[in-house]
């Protein structure tokens, strides 16, 4: 048995081919296929603007600029999410909070989001802004938060690096008919993967155009913005940018890549349809849920295992995974809980109980289009076989 990660790219021959053809062009960095992904995208997602960018975390940050977060804004997220979430809110000099998930979607917790909300109202303090993540590949409840947004007046941001390919009430996520900008990310373990590489989709052209000049130093050499020109060769920065471009290699890759993104998330929700029928029934087990309103991505699949009920030790049962060669993963250390957040915030164990609770149980297990399906059967089977083994308590 060849070693199982719990997720892995797959690339094909036309991917391959794609990216053999621009390496034969004259253009490796910027040039066509930037353009034509990024139209690809508006198309796939029903957006009407794209920007590509280096990364997922890249995106998040040039979207916290570009909405204009600053020194003494507030912008909450949940603890259950990769670090980028958080952090982008320090990039633009703003104060993160967080607020605990949902016990069974796993995203942020409408409710308790108002109750956060009306606290910080009634200290005459407004939160400028909620990145909700849509963990796993499962959408957030996206008309609670809109109607949320538009009553507290903040700005909502879409982490949908997990959900390509997700919908919410029939909408691609992406799409941007409830957030002001939809994230992405191609990372390998994604849906689709561009190597590294990000994406930020909104309706709003104008921040679409402040986040594009981000990306690329500040420059800008759109003559009707230029305070002079001297020629053909000129250009001006205007804000203070970064070098956040993504390739014109990678672009290809990612274009030839979303021709597939649908047979992608039919084989993860294969995958995940199995799972179900494996762990669904036994109490041992939670398995995540679907809302009736959403189509999951299956990014992950979070399997959450009742450790303390069952007497078994998590990082031992992980070790005698990874002896039959099944490597799985957690997602993710609450962020509250790391010690930069803890020493500079304040933010301590208990804060967020249904954050912490769900970290101690959760693994991510195999899921991934090139799983095959006797791996995916020795992987339920592992599993169970582990979890009834004496060794393991």
């Amino acid at each position: 048995m060849r070693p199982i990660p719990y997720g892995k790219q797959f690339v094909d021959d036309s991917d391959i081919r794609s990216v053999v053809d621009v390496l034969s062009s004259d253009w490796l960095t910027q040039g066509p296929n930037v353009c034509d992904f990024e139209r690809a995208l508006c198309q796939k997602f029903e957006s009407e603007c794209a920007t590509v960018l280096s990364s997922g975390t890249a995106s998040l940050h040039l979207v916290g600029l570009a909405l204009g977060w600053k020194a003494g804004d507030v912008v909450l997220t949940t603890p259950i999410t990769f670090l980028a979430s958080a952090n982008c809110i320090l990039y633009a000099g703003a104060k993160p909070d967080f607020v605990d998930i949902d016990a069974c979607s796993y995203t942020i917790d409408v409710e308790k989001l108002e109750t956060k909300l009306k606290q910080y109202d009634a200290c005459g303090n407004r939160v400028k802004a909620v990145v909700a993540v849509d963990y796993a590949g499962q959408p957030c409840r996206w008309e609670s938060l809109r109607q949320l947004a538009d009553k507290y007046e903040f700005q909502l941001v879409d982490d949908g690096c997990h959900a390509i390919g997700a919908k919410y009430k029939t909408v691609p996520i992406g799409s941007s008919k409830y957030a002001d900008a939809t994230v992405f990310s191609f990372h390998p373990v994604k849906h689709i993967t561009t190597g590294e590489g990000g994406a930020v989709l909104t309706d709003n052209r104008e921040l679409d155009e402040k986040i594009k000049t981000l990306r690329t130093h500040g420059i800008t050499k759109d003559k009707s913005l230029l305070e002079k020109n001297d020629g053909p060769w000129y250009y001006e920065m205007h804000e203070l940018g970064f070098n956040y471009r993504i390739t014109n290699i990678q672009c290809a890759l990612g274009l030839s890549q979303l021709k597939k993104l649908d047979r992608f998330i039919k084989r993860r929700r294969q995958i995940a349809a199995y799972y179900d029928g494996i762990f669904g029934e036994d109490e041992r087990f939670i398995i995540p849920q679907t809302t009736p309103e959403a189509e999951h991505a299956y990014h992950l699949y979070p399997l959450q295992i009742k450790f303390d009920d069952i007497s078994v030790v998590k990082d031992v049962f992980f070790q005698h995974l990874r002896e039959r060669k099944i490597f799985c993963q957690v997602h993710y250390i609450p962020v509250h809980l790391q010690p930069y957040y803890r020493r500079r915030f304040g933010f301590k164990e208990g804060d967020f109980p249904v954050s912490e609770e769900f970290y101690k149980r959760e693994v991510s297990i195999p899921i991934y289009p090139a799983l095959e399906n006797t791996e995916m059967e020795y992987v339920g089977a592992e599993i169970v076989e582990s979890i009834a083994e004496h060794c393991l308590t």
